[in-house]
């Protein structure tokens, strides 16, 4: 099981996924923050860029946050 730190923006014009050199990730979404919109498009995109299955990625910490926890399990 990994764990991984994702500094997020929601309500981006794009959605990226930036890996930094300390192994964390920054994320732009195009969901708003709003109803949990932001945190499922983030869980899509970290399961698609890992290779696994949506259910595979769960949010741990952060949930109403811009720094958040993620553990994925490849």
């Amino acid at each position: 099981m990994l764990r991984v730190k994702v500094s997020v923006k929601a309500g981006a014009r794009q959605s990226t996924l930036v890996q930094l050199d300390d192994g964390s990730f920054r994320v732009q979404l195009k969901s708003p923050p709003v109803d949990g919109k932001a945190n499922a498009e983030l869980l899509a995109l970290m399961a698609e860029h890992f290779g696994v299955a949506k259910t595979k990625v769960q949010l741990k910490s952060g949930a109403g946050t811009s720094n958040k926890w993620l553990s994925i399990d490849a």
